[in-house]
């Protein structure tokens, strides 16, 4: 795309200087352009080499990343701490593995940490409980029915003890590919995977034991083992329902009656969304929260057309899909309103930013998911602004210089910043030889809120502090800074519950804009904005969000609360 500076100087010498700035204005403001406009943000390269490829991703509560990849290939680049060794009879692989597939990233120091898992974790779920600890659910083999919990520990660079905890037997089916969500009462339901047509319940209780039948998830597998409805998109709606996609089309599901309320329409075009053809799934920003009734819209990118992965399979790789879908679940009749993206995209991550817009990122122009399935990295971010104009909410941001391909992460952090790892498109580790190398590199991706030039009009939380308790329906002062002039009708705060991101989806993740009162000067650049927290757990599970304050769409840096 040509910007408006590159047009030719001949015109110069025909249009008289005062028609040529309003021709110049015009061309700027012209709808084509202003639906990619120009790139913005910035890369960093944070570590080269973390020891593994990140395939699974999750903030928790003490600013640390939890990542693991999987143990059945063979050894990572990163040695377990004080001799640990993991022994695995059944591993065809390597039944003695002394390196670790689990790491702990601390963000503050930019460092990180080996962890210890026993059984498989490859291509598992997982989701934080309401006390701060990431549950994960299944895997491969002898992890597929397993429950790790890891507790997030303040000392846990100089606690070795601070690991993973193994539950054998904690799930009653085998879950590969699943997704997972947090409800309302602060269980997690486990939905779906490789010929898992059912859900379930962690942890168990004298009612909910079983694994509950949903021929929904028969209907959408697709036949010939291509399925494209693994890791379906979940979201808990505002009414405390389930709205499940899967493939091409999504229900609204009662999980307490085990009903399915409403079935929605094909999304148009009826091309798959899941995996394999891996697109990526939000729900978008939730508003108006004191309102009788809620709105509550998913937004679906990407993805790839139908037989794509047998194609791949077969040396044959097909354009991504370049489509969105866009749906207001809470509607009586809902219907789907499709944008095309400036760039098509399969296996991209979608990320919600704290001002509300949303991030695509990673993932391939041609092929799907699956192992050497997938070509032609996409370098560039798109961010997706909900609110702009039909026409112009799609952006261009500057590219990165890494493929993240199959199996790769992408996490929002509490500094705004978005971490990005893995993409590993092969069997095992492999760096040479390869149109993508397994890439053990850990980035950040730095939306344009972040630039030097917005500092001025950065929000600075003054109080409440970090790891703040709040209630439901709760009244709360919110205290802050901003160094230059602050247009009181464009300041907001938003909650957001940071998710478990793996194969392109991010599970529970979930963005609140609080009902606020009007800003009041309190001091020299000091303001105070009251806020009523969400009615009730539907709206909210709960558990541990990032608040922030935002100011003309630059967020402040995040404080941790706890909604109970």
């Amino acid at each position: 795309m040509k910007k408006c500076t590159n047009t030719s100087n001949n015109i110069l010498y025909f249009i008289q200087p005062h028609i040529f700035l309003l021709l110049l204005l015009l061309l700027c403001q012209w709808p084509s352009f202003a639906s990619a406009a120009a790139a913005g943000g910035s890369w960093n390269l944070l570590l080269s080499n973390i020891g593994i490829s990140a395939m699974h991703m999750q903030l928790l509560n003490n600013d640390r990343v939890v990542m693991f990849d999987r143990t059945d290939f063979g050894m990572s680049n990163i040695s377990l701490p004080d001799g640990k060794c993991r022994y695995d009879q059944n591993d065809t692989t390597l039944k003695v593995d002394c390196t670790a597939h689990s790491i702990e990233y601390d963000v503050a120091s930019n460092s990180i940490r080996p962890l210890m898992v026993q059984t498989d974790v490859w291509c598992s779920s997982g989701s934080v409980f309401p006390d701060g600890s990431l549950v994960q659910t299944g895997g491969f083999n002898d992890g597929e029915k397993v429950v790790r919990v890891f507790k997030p520990c303040s000392n846990s660079a100089t606690n070795s003890t601070c690991d993973w905890e193994e539950i054998q037997g904690g799930l009653i089916q085998r879950r590969w590919y699943s997704t997972n969500h947090i409800l309302p009462d602060g269980r997690q339901i486990i939905i779906g995977g490789r010929r898992a047509f059912s859900y379930e319940f962690y942890p168990k209780s004298a009612s909910a034991n079983n694994s509950y039948s949903l021929p929904f998830l028969v209907k959408t597998n697709d036949p010939n083992k291509i399925e494209n409805n693994l890791y379906p998109f979940v979201f808990l709606n505002v009414d405390g329902n389930l709205f499940i996609f899967a493939n091409n089309r999504a229900i609204l599901f009662d999980y307490t009656k085990n009903i399915v309320l409403k079935n929605y329409p094909e999304i148009p075009g009826g091309d798959p969304r899941n995996y394999p053809s891996t697109g990526s799934a939000v729900l978008l920003p939730l508003k108006n929260l004191q309102a009788q009734e809620i709105q509550a819209e998913v937004l679906v990118c990407g993805g790839a057309p139908k037989g794509s992965y047998t194609s791949a399979l077969n040396g044959n790789f097909s354009s991504a899909l370049s489509t969105c879908g866009r749906i207001t679940i809470t509607d009586p009749n809902p219907q789907w309103t499709m944008v095309t993206m400036p760039l098509a995209r399969t296996m991209g991550d979608m990320v919600i930013l704290p001002n509300g817009n949303v991030l695509i990122i990673n993932g391939a122009a041609t092929g799907t998911a699956g192992w050497e399935c997938g070509r032609d990295s996409v370098l560039k971010p798109v961010i997706y602004r909900p609110d702009n104009p039909f026409d112009s909410r799609f952006e261009i941001q500057n590219s990165s210089t890494i493929p993240r391909m199959y199996h790769s992460t992408a996490v929002l952090l509490r500094d705004g910043r978005v971490l990005v790892g893995g993409s590993n498109p092969h069997i095992y580790y492999n760096f040479t030889g390869v149109l993508f190398p397994t890439e053990l590199s850990l980035e950040a991706f730095s939306p344009s809120y972040l630039n030097s030039i917005s500092e001025y009009l950065r929000p600075q939380i003054i109080s409440p502090a970090s790891q703040y308790v709040i209630g439901y329906v709760q009244r709360v002062p919110i205290r802050f800074k901003v160094a230059g002039r602050v247009d009181i009708n464009l300041v907001t705060v938003t909650m957001v519950a940071p998710g478990f991101n793996t194969h392109s989806f991010t599970m529970n993740q979930r963005l609140l804009v609080l009902v606020s009162e009007n800003v009041k000067l309190i001091g020299e650049n000091a303001y105070q904005i009251n806020v009523v927290t969400p009615n009730n757990a539907k709206l909210a599970p709960p558990g541990y969000y990032l608040l922030f304050v935002v100011h003309q769409d630059i967020p402040s840096e995040g404080i941790w609360v706890k909604i109970q």
